[in-house]
């Protein structure tokens, strides 16, 4: 409010308080999508519908993508009646997956995502490699993808480039991957599109309603009634510290609730 500090300085120090650390893949610094055009020539960053929806999580930005996860929420309560597995996402919108596929181009980040992978890299078609794609896949298209970014879409412009020339495979259209596609405002540089997307972070827009989406992350929606109501609930693993697991006798169910944790994400802690 004093603009005394910047956004992104709020949110690093948020990501610190709530346990996030660039030390650890499985809680990474979690940073939100600001923006919802990926299409125009020119970025308008005074109008309001050039930005994603920062008080409702990456779930709920359609209203039909919405009512489906409603809909799996209720259709568990009906069918399992076990309202500990009740929720609207069964994926994360941070994990170490999600962390190294939008860092692969770059080491170490690259034998990271192949280790998780099995030791190659990925079907082509689903790497990492056009922005608005992954815009539209975890915003719109895909009932599995709700991530978030991370911290290196407002500084890093060198994660977008294939500088070490990986042979990152060829999709279905016969696209050979190589750069990440830029949204057309980018005019195609890495570094036009960091500094854009940077000042699209301390923008009056997003100045003024950041804190919906910290609500969503690190604050009071992040579970309970209010989370339910603003259509942000997890699968049960994924909230780390509401699990105890010394409670937990059985060895297999023990490792398995570690595995899924440590494979999938996990919700930051309260701040």
């Amino acid at each position: 409010q004093k603009r005394e500090i910047s956004n992104f300085d709020y949110l690093m120090y948020l990501n610190t308080l709530a346990g996030r650390s660039y030390n650890d893949y499985m809680q990474y610094p979690v940073f939100p999508w600001v923006l919802a055009d990926y299409h125009s020539e020119t970025l308008n960053l005074t109008n309001p519908h050039t930005f994603r929806d920062l008080s409702k999580p990456m779930g709920a930005q359609t209203l039909e993508r919405k009512h489906k996860f409603i809909q799996r929420f209720n259709e568990v309560e009906k069918t399992e009646g076990d309202l500990s597995a009740q929720c609207h996402y069964c994926t994360h919108y941070s994990s170490a997956i999600i962390v190294a596929s939008y860092l692969v181009r770059m080491e170490p980040f690259t034998q990271t995502f192949c280790s998780l992978q099995g030791g190659s890299f990925d079907v082509a078609d689903r790497m990492f490699h056009s922005v608005k794609s992954t815009w539209e896949s975890a915003s719109r298209d895909n009932m599995s993808d709700v991530r978030e970014l991370i911290p290196e879409f407002f500084y890093l412009p060198e994660f977008l480039t294939n500088a070490n020339h990986f042979e990152l495979g060829c999709m279905q259209d016969g696209t050979v991957l190589g750069d990440v596609q830029l949204p057309p405002w980018a005019d195609g540089d890495p570094h036009k599109f960091i500094l854009l997307h940077r000042q699209a972070l301390e923008s009056d827009y997003v100045s003024a309603h950041l804190h919906c989406w910290i609500d969503l992350i690190f604050g009071h929606k992040q579970h309970g009634s209010a989370a339910v109501e603003a259509v942000n609930t997890y699968h049960p693993y994924f909230y780390g510290d509401k699990m105890d697991l010394n409670n937990i006798k059985d060895p297999l169910i023990k490792s398995t609730i570690l595995g899924f944790i440590s494979n999938f994400g996990q919700i930051p802690k309260q701040v």
